[in-house]
């Protein structure tokens, strides 16, 4: 008896071990296929062809934002899904106005002009401008050190650098955007007349740099404007100031903020054959800064994540779960759309299982990060080896997106991908952020990888998520 029970066991686990590699087999050949379609009869590079050079510029509230809602909405119709619409949310409206203008005086009379733009959300200058003296600091921190006496009535100069020894690039942007971010609120609390950033950028060049900014709770009438210089201008103004103290700035911004307009996520659907009330989403958002074109930010995740539900189309793929795309408005200066998502998702108890969202870049994937418990993240990583193939077997525990983020909670999964990172800071919020600069095999590459990590999850689904739980959003 104790014979035939060990060869029972024997044949389960041999059948098992069988039934196992016969998987793997047919989740090999399923991305070899996701790949090839990808790169052979690819649709993103067009896509954001379209979306940089036809339209350009997507500013929340803008006019190119709707076009941009427009035209996106109509081709996921185009694909044939089983539903594509609007979902309204409310914008911030902030208009840069005209081209800034900014120099350095050393002496009366003797001038450099410098590159400038406003920071997102900034105020602008007087008419006239803003002249003063310059304070050079090294970040939010060094504001008390100087206090009052030193700070008031000077243009604050936050010169931290994104630090060079940080393999992970936004690691490095991740510990200077504070003096971005809040800068112009600190700074006004001691007095000073106005603040500019040096870029977060990791390359020096004459391209300045973007971003939002907020003033927290100041009052409006005692907000003072914001802009980043360029990083070669933030070194000849850094040098200047070490051999000489007294020298003035000058700079000139246009900026209004108006009252919140009406905007819109696109979202499309492919509804799921055996539990669509589990959904999966993957997304970008469709918002960029009015600088550049905004095809790396993020035009390059819009359709990347576009392509995904093609892609599983055209394979002949009918998912299990619901899938979405959603292409998030106002991931840059508000997060208004992911929030609204994740409101309306709560509202009506939708069961969102995994998010993934591509708002790195559209360089070379090398693989995700995710936010998971450990037993979910020993289930993605045991997928790992299906990637390895495409040097794309990067999986770590991390942060995900922005846009999806307000989904987080529960069991929920969320990932992001992560594309290298090493030129992305070289294009981020700047007028270098153009369609030229994107590779379209790097396009690609990504949207493959994205649509292979959704097949996986629609067709194993995601332990600790049982289709009888309760929903969570």
């Amino acid at each position: 008896m104790k014979i035939v029970s060990l060869l029972f066991l024997f044949i389960s686990c041999s059948f098992s071990s069988i039934a196992q590699s016969t998987k793997g087999i047919e989740d090999s050949l399923k991305l070899r296929t996701v790949f090839d379609m990808a790169l052979l009869n690819g649709q993103a590079y067009n896509w954001l062809d379209h979306l940089s050079n036809e339209i350009g510029p997507r500013l929340s509230g803008s006019s190119n934002a709707q076009r941009a809602v427009e035209y996106t909405k109509k081709e996921l119709e185009k694909l044939g899904l089983d539903s594509v619409w609007l979902q309204p949310v409310m914008v911030p409206k902030w208009v840069r106005g005209a081209k800034e203008y900014a120099y350095v005086e050393s002496t009366p009379g003797s001038t450099r002009d410098i590159n400038i733009t406003a920071l997102g959300g900034s105020v602008a200058t007087p008419n006239g401008g803003t002249k003063a003296e310059v304070l050079e600091v090294q970040g939010i921190e060094d504001l008390e050190r100087y206090g009052e006496e030193q700070v008031k009535g000077k243009i604050v100069f936050y010169n931290r650098p994104m630090r060079a020894d940080l393999i992970n690039t936004f690691e490095a942007y991740g510990g200077c955007v504070d003096q971005r971010y809040s800068g112009a609120a600190e700074a006004a609390k001691y007095g000073a007349v106005g603040v500019i950033v040096r870029s977060l950028n990791l390359r020096l060049d004459d391209f300045p740099h973007t971003g939002t900014m907020s003033y927290g709770e100041l009052p409006v009438s005692q907000r003072i404007p914001a802009a980043a210089i360029s990083t070669n201008d933030a070194e000849y103004l850094s040098g200047l100031l070490k051999i000489q103290k007294d020298i003035k700035l000058y700079f000139k911004l246009n900026s209004e903020q108006f009252q919140d307009v009406l905007s819109y996520n696109v979202i499309g659907e492919i509804t799921g054959s055996e539990f669509p009330e589990e959904i999966i989403v993957v997304g970008g958002h469709l918002d960029s800064w009015d600088l550049g074109d905004g095809s790396h930010d993020d035009g390059a995740g819009v359709v990347q994540s576009m392509e995904v539900l093609r892609l599983l189309k055209e394979i002949g793929l009918k998912p299990k779960r619901s899938i979405r795309v959603v292409l998030f408005m106002n991931e840059e200066n508000g997060l208004r759309g992911g929030n609204k998502y994740a409101e309306v998702a709560k509202e009506k108890n939708e069961n969102h299982i995994f998010a993934l969202e591509s708002d790195a870049g559209g360089f070379t994937p090398r693989g995700f990060s995710f936010e998971a418990d450990d037993a979910q993240f020993a289930q993605i990583t045991s997928w790992n080896e299906l990637f390895k193939p495409y040097l794309i077997h990067q999986f770590d525990r991390g942060g995900s997106g922005a846009d999806i983020g307000p989904l987080r909670g529960g069991t929920t999964v969320l990932a992001g991908l992560r594309p290298d990172s090493q030129r992305y800071f070289d294009h981020h919020h700047s007028d270098n952020d153009t369609f030229e600069h994107i590779n379209k095999r790097e396009l690609e590459l990504g949207a493959a990888t994205m649509t292979s990590l959704i097949y996986l999850v629609d067709k194993y689904g995601i332990k600790g998520i049982p289709v009888d739980r309760e929903p969570k959003f």
